[in-house]
């Protein structure tokens, strides 16, 4: 296995796993999807086009996962991180998740902060493996027009929709 640093000419490598990634988001939300391909592939072409460092785990000629940093500094957020699912728990989200550590250790800071889905248990396992455990903010919203709400979340005292 081989990370990869994605640009422009390799940028098709990574498209069906970043549409793959918004269908599991939309399964997070109670919502059914088909990858749509040509959006994945503007998505990442904005990435690259902000100067986002991308990065994808090649395996046997295919890519077997990508991830999107986001640099603000002096802060660097992991805006996608996603592991086809017939390569996970075989080490490919750590390699990549490395290299994420590696490009916020080179700008003197010692986290990766992160945007986790809170249904996503996988993900909030593999980040409290790894020493995530600091809750840093809560985002809030309005429900999106005809969303259907399913469940709670409780944050200390405060009760929120989800």
């Amino acid at each position: 296995m081989e990370i990869v640093r994605i640009d422009h000419t390799t940028a098709e490598t990574v498209v069906p796993l970043i549409a793959a990634f918004r269908v599991t988001l939309s399964s997070y939300r109670g919502i059914a999807a088909e990858p749509d391909l040509p959006a994945a592939a503007e998505e990442i072409r904005e990435f690259l086009d902000k100067g986002y460092p991308v990065y994808a785990a090649i395996e046997g000629g295919g890519c077997a996962g990508y991830l999107v940093c986001r640099i603000e500094e002096p802060c660097l957020w992991v805006e996608h991180f996603y592991v086809r699912e017939t390569a996970r728990r075989r080490g490919v989200g750590t390699m990549l998740f490395r290299k994420a550590e590696e490009t916020a250790a080179s700008m003197g800071e010692d986290t990766v902060y992160n945007y986790v889905h809170p249904n996503n248990e996988g993900m909030i396992a593999f980040l409290r493996s790894r020493g995530y455990t600091v809750l840093n903010m809560i985002e809030i919203r309005k429900p999106y027009r005809g969303e259907t709400l399913s469940t709670t979340v409780h944050v200390e005292g405060n009760e929120f929709d989800y």
